[in-house]
């Protein structure tokens, strides 16, 4: 791939982060929110002295931690130095905020600036020393944030194509931003966590324009990251792009590395990882959180935990980049850094020689894709229908023609607006606004049609995919034609070129090849004027297609010579595409749509077989070249082929008769889709309102909404019957990742219509009876110190269309202001969000201060920070108001409908689940005794097992599958396919018995393929040994087996400390005899999943058999285990040779002995698991491996200890206190240090 960006030592081995980048994974540093939010801080930290600071004298600026380079410049050396210190090889700059658009919400736009320069200065300055200090190269990265606006989404719904902020405005902030970290010294730029595209487009554009001018004065080009959120289960980011679709649009910059980071944690981000890392011929980055949020807006994935993730990912080949996010801190980036060294870094893919563009999705033109279909509908030149709507601004008949297109199988979807009485880049930019909110049609790629170059340009930075500009051309010479082409290509469009030069348009053969060939080589070729070309597969050659049968000779061969040219195309300029108008073939039939759809079929037919890639066609009016009736299909020949002379009058003559014949109208295939696509019109009219709104259909919803209120009687019983039922469904498709955010905001569109449509008679029914309305007014904002409102935006949408009176107060709102704004607007209802971790601080203030002044308003809390139980437990015990959480956009209106009109309800069922979750975290708060006192007081065996085992050491296990089947639990199946229930009375369950079936029946036919095909094998270790419980009661010895330095194999355990009444405080080591006694261990695998399951999903496609492989092998390891332990127990041990229990009670271990695994309950610490492995020798017995944190490969594994006594059982440790966190590390020679970061979790 050619890039777009200067060609300098940025994108050439020589420069030193290159270099390094080449010999190992690159560590980048984690979280500064979750630092800086430790340092105490006050208002007058954020508050500086000098020119400048006057005016904001009495602004509240506490929480803009950008402001901190230059009032706190040592706060953030700090923690530059620890991450440092930490490992980190990367330094990102605190200027996430630091742009005009977001410092706009404090005022501070006059001071960006200062402080990226000055942030950009700490971080040197302390990435300088250090590297001094070390002899090891440190770098700076300036961090250029995703702002708090969206170009490609719009706040208000009822205004779809509106912005608050626009391409060229993003632009110009960014370019100020990026010019002031390089000014200060940063030695590359990081644009991270984009939820839009179309922001991030906008960003690379500005960074290209100030280093070009920087190069022009002499300095060297700085390298860029680039870096994605994927915000939810749907796996898109926020403005609904897939991964791959968002590297595709951004192929066109020159990037170091394209990456995630943000809003997931690390196992999470792992498949989105690998879709992204296909995608790009890039370096990669990763940087997660440590984990979701908690109740209290922590988070919870430790530095062990995320580095295990990250150190498998780097063994996986995953990893050029790794760091940490929100929550991370220097010790997750030490934990990192340590379980990435040594890993190689990725290879990155190969560039793609295939054009690939994108929507919300990516769409790559590969050989095996026959042609591809450019929608022609919605352009204007070609259109009636669509000409009329855009003139009578007729919007939802313009974008529905637009989804017709698509589902008629467009792959494209071309885009003109060009008409004399139109503002052409004005109706364009409010077209393609309109149609980034229906994803429906968003999710292909646009193709942006006009003869008018600033039609083209606005068009250009409304689009957050990778499109299409159709066209230019070398009518204008050279010079324009190569300024023009240097645009589009930083913009990230492909292009399509007229054959059309400084004579006129080519209509012969030789002129269409002759200008063809002219304008690859201008394209192509390094030049002044366009230094770095196009990839050749971005360039679409339209050699012109042009009407036959006009009656006029010199016109004959103008499909044949298109057919010929493009011919000569394919074979001549390598890599090229061809494209064409299709219907312009026929325009001499208009009227006569039986012969227009033959001949556009006739002529694709031959044209493909000569190479067309791509035609702007009405995807309706195609036929199948074997269907047309034979002696049309014969004339059409004729024409198009120009094999006769008298083709034109005989297709005439042909013509006529077919008009008289028939009824001039859709193709009978056309038909047949449009009655397809309207079959759901035909069912009940409630299913009808769900349909609608799960999809949203808004073409129908008053003439429904007015046909349920008819059935029902009553407006309100349609609301809160069909209608929200429809919601339900969409909030459950949108919790499960099955919707995507552009359309639940285009399900409240059509919700919003309907509820329009229905308030006459709500307004009616209160007049005449009384009753309410069902609505409400609701004051809604973001807390005091956050600035985050994107998602308080959208509940505030999706209330608006449910009729609700929705006064948003915007972010930082203190809660006097909130309280004063409820009172004087009587308002219904008060919701507050909040995204980072003090905002629930605020919270709670809130709550108090609507307590002291005596209110019973119900509060609302919500935002990614925010959950039930810290609703619980902390903010409703301050206000004895209702205060419900609402845990997504779509669960708002329900929630809202019941706290206005049904409060009580509302009150009597949260507050027994609040009182649970209250004394649950109670529970957390234990007491803990002393752990001499837990030891004195435990229940410890004083005899042995008295059957010797027959087995003393170690011995291979390989049972056939067969064996293992037999012993399946097949309960934890079905929860895997998330269908709960225990087996097998779930197959006969009244609400998924019918598909908890199906599942079972697929996986027994899978298992029994698995185990035809020899798929997977199964293949363990075991051992037996002489062993006591050690003196200090927690630990348990063995006799014979000898660790590194000579000394017996301890197997260490913990005690329980939680304080209990009665009954003892348990240790493994207590069912194991002072003397005289042996203990087991174990390793067992299923092998061979991973392999198939990776050759089905990504060689086969088949999803669904790679995840019932992953099960089953699951499955199979667990019954591995359990054969084991029958076979210890009933031969090896033998002390239990006459057991022959049932299969339901072996499942429910109703046996004697137990096999507790390090790293659960009664055995937390995972770092035993490495005692186990050199005891049974497990990887070159079992072919069984660990990684650094002790995850198991293959994954399908399980490992423990046998312990046989009668009195053993499982139990769980819990809480432990600091005095045994000490013995703990001193018994396994550890610091204190390293004990409490391995036993982090447990410690009180």
């Amino acid at each position: 791939m050619q890039p777009t960006t200067l060609a300098t030592e940025a994108s050439t081995d020589l420069h030193p982060l290159r270099r390094e980048a080449q010999r190992r994974i690159l560590v980048l540093d984690g979280g500064y929110g979750s630092m800086l939010q430790q340092v105490e801080l006050h208002e007058e930290d954020f508050h500086g002295v000098g020119p400048g600071w006057e005016k904001h004298r009495d602004t509240a600026l506490k929480g803009n931690f950008d402001l901190l380079a230059l009032t706190r410049p040592e706060v953030l050396a700090d923690v530059h130095r620890a991450y440092l210190e930490a490992g980190a090889d990367i330094l990102t700059t605190n200027t996430f905020s630091a742009t005009a658009v977001a410092q706009a919400d404090y005022g501070t736009q006059d001071l960006v600036p200062a402080m990226n320069v000055a942030a950009a200065r700490v971080a040197r300055q302390v990435a300088d020393e250090v590297a001094a200090a070390t002899g090891r190269p440190r770098f700076v990265a300036g961090s250029l944030g995703p702002t708090n606006r969206t170009a490609s989404l719009s706040p208000d719904v009822e205004r779809p194509e509106h912005r608050t902020i626009t391409y060229d405005q993003l632009r110009q902030a960014y370019a100020e931003q990026a010019a002031a970290l390089l000014e200060g010294g940063v030695d590359l730029l990081l644009v991270e966590t984009v939820f839009d595209t179309l922001n991030a487009k906008a960003a690379l554009h500005a960074i290209n324009d100030v280093q070009a001018a920087r190069a022009a004065e002499g300095a060297v080009p700085v390298p860029v990251m680039l870096s994605g959120t994927i915000t939810d289960a749907s796996g898109r980011t926020l403005s609904g792009q897939t991964p791959e679709a968002f590297a595709v649009s951004t192929e066109h910059v020159d990037l170091f590395s394209v990456g995630l980071n943000c809003a997931l944690g690390a196992e999470a981000m792992r498949p989105h990882l690998r879709e992204l890392g296909a995608a790009v011929p890039t370096l990669t980055s990763v940087h997660p959180n440590a984990g979701l949020p908690n109740a209290f807006g922590g988070y919870d994935d430790t530095p062990e935990q995320m580095a295990e993730v990250l150190g498998s990912m780097a063994e996986e080949g995953l990893l050029n980049i790794v760091g940490g996010c929100c929550g991370t801190t220097p010790d997750h980036i030490r934990a990192i850094s340590a379980a990435v060294a040594g890993a190689a870094p990725r290879t990155p893919a190969e560039p793609t020689p295939y054009l690939r563009t994108s929507g919300l999705e990516a769409f790559t033109l590969t050989p095996d894709v026959n042609f591809v279909n450019v929608g022609e509908r919605t352009n204007i030149t070609g259109s009636p229908r669509f000409a009329r709507a855009v003139r009578e601004g007729d919007w939802d008949a313009a974008v529905a023609i637009a989804r017709q297109q698509v589902e008629a199988g467009a792959q494209l979807i071309d885009v003109n607006v060009d008409e004399g009485m139109l503002d052409g880049p004005a109706t364009m930019t409010h077209f393609l606004n309109l149609l980034a909110g229906e994803p429906d049609v968003a999710r292909v790629p646009v193709m942006i049609d006009s003869s008018r170059w600033e039609v083209l340009e606005a068009g250009l930075r409304c689009v957050q995919g990778k499109g299409v500009v159709n066209s230019i051309s070398l009518k204008d010479g050279e010079e324009e034609f190569l300024r023009r082409a240097a645009v589009v290509r930083r913009y990230g469009a492909a292009v399509v070129v007229m054959a059309f030069d400084e004579q006129g348009q080519a209509d012969t053969y030789e002129r269409r090849i002759a200008v063809c060939e002219r304008a690859y080589r201008l394209l192509t070729t390094p030049s002044p004027a366009l230094p770095h070309p196009f990839p050749a597969h971005d360039i679409i050659f339209d050699p012109n297609i042009l009407t036959v049968a006009t009656g006029m000779p010199e016109h004959d061969r103008y499909a044949l010579d298109f057919i010929e040219a493009t011919r000569w195309i394919k074979e001549h300029l390598p890599g090229a595409l061809v494209s064409g108008g299709v219907s312009n073939v026929s325009f001499s039939f208009r009227g006569n749509n039986v012969v227009r759809e033959a001949m556009h079929t006739v002529f694709l037919f031959h044209a493909i077989r000569a190479g067309l890639d791509m035609g702007i066609v009405n995807a309706g009016m195609l036929g199948v070249y074997e269907d047309i009736e034979p002696e049309l299909r014969e004339a059409v020949e004729d024409v198009v082929l120009a094999r006769r002379e008298d083709a034109t009058e005989r297709l005439i003559t042909l013509a006529e008769r077919i008009k008289a014949e028939t009824t001039d109208g859709p193709s009978a295939a056309a038909g047949e889709r449009a009655a397809k696509a309207l079959a759901w019109r035909d069912q009940p009219v409630a299913d009808r309102l769900r349909h609608a709104l799960v999809h949203g259909i808004d073409a129908y919803v008053v003439e429904d909404a007015e046909e349920a209120y008819t059935e029902l009687g009553s407006a309100l019983q349609v609301i809160e019957g069909p209608l929200m039922a429809g919601m339900d469904v969409v909030g459950d498709l949108f919790g499960a990742g099955k919707m995507f955010l552009p359309q639940v905001v285009k399900s409240a569109r059509v919700m919003k219509r309907a509820v329009a449509h229905l308030t006459p008679y709500l307004e009616a029914a209160k007049a005449e009876q009384g009753l309410g309305s069902g609505k409400g007014r609701i004051v809604m904002a973001t807390v005091k110190g956050d600035v985050h409102d994107i998602g308080k935006n959208i509940v505030g949408v999706v209330l608006g269309c449910n009729g609700y009176e929705v006064h948003d107060l915007g972010v930082m709102v203190p809660a006097e202001r909130i309280l004063d704004a409820a009172a004087e607007l009587g308002a219904d209802l008060v919701g507050v969000s909040g995204l980072i971790t003090p905002s629930l601080d605020e919270m709670v203030s809130l709550a108090a201060e609507m307590q002291r002044r005596g209110l019973s308003t119900p509060l609302l809390v919500g935002g990614a920070t925010t959950s039930v139980a810290h609703t619980a437990v902390k903010i409703d015990p301050a206000y004895d108001g209702t205060v419900v959480h609402v845990t997504d956009a779509s669960r708002a209106v329900g929630v809202a409908a019941d706290a206005i009109n049904h409060e009580e309800k509302l009150r009597e069922r949260i507050a027994s689940d609040y009182a649970s979750l209250r004394e649950r975290h109670g529970e957390k708060n234990v007491r803990l005794v002393p752990l001499e006192e837990a030891r004195s007081r435990s229940r410890a065996v004083t005899e042995p097992v008295p059957v010797a085992p027959s087995l003393v050491g170690t011995r291979v296990v390989e049972p056939p599958l067969e064996e293992l089947v037999e012993i399946v639990d097949w309960t934890p199946f079905f929860t895997a396919w998330e269908l709960r229930g225990t087996y097998p009375r779930i197959l006969e369950d009244p609400r998924i018995g019918e598909q908890a079936r199906t599942t079972f029946e697929d996986g027994r036919r899978w298992l029994r393929r698995l185990i035809d095909e020899g798929a997977l094998r199964a293949r363990g270790v075991v051992g037996l040994w002489p062993a006591h419980r050690a003196d200090n009661g927690d630990d348990i010895v063995l006799e014979g087996p000898v660790d590194a330095d000579g000394r017996p194999v301890v197997l260490h355990g913990l005690r329980q400390q939680r304080e209990r009444s009665q009954g003892g405080y348990a240790s493994i080591a207590d069912f194991v005899a002072p003397e005289g006694d042996h203990v087991g261990a174990f390793a067992v695998s299923v092998h061979g999943a991973e392999e198939l399951t990776a050759r089905l999903r990504d060689e086969e496609h088949d999803d669904y058999g790679a995840i019932m492989v992953q099960v089953l092998a699951d499955r199979l390891a667990e019954a591995f285990a359990e054969w084991l332990h029958r076979e210890v127990r009933r031969d090896l041990w033998g002390y239990a040779a006459d057991e022959d229990l049932p299969l339901e009670q072996l499942i429910r271990e109703r046996y004697q002995g137990i096999r507790p695994a390090p790293g659960y309950p009664a055995q937390p610490d995972h770092t035993e698991k490495q005692t186990l492995w050199r005891l049974l020798d497990a990887e070159a017995q079992a072919g069984m491996t660990l990684t650094e944190h002790g995850a198991m490969r293959p994954g399908s594994a399980v490992s423990g200890l046998l312990l046989g006594h009668p009195d053993a059982r499982y139990f769980s440790v819990g809480r432990i206190d600091r005095d045994q966190v000490a013995d703990y590390a001193a018994r396994k020679g550890w610091s204190v240090e390293e004990a409490e970061r391995w036993l982090g979790p447990l410690l009180a």
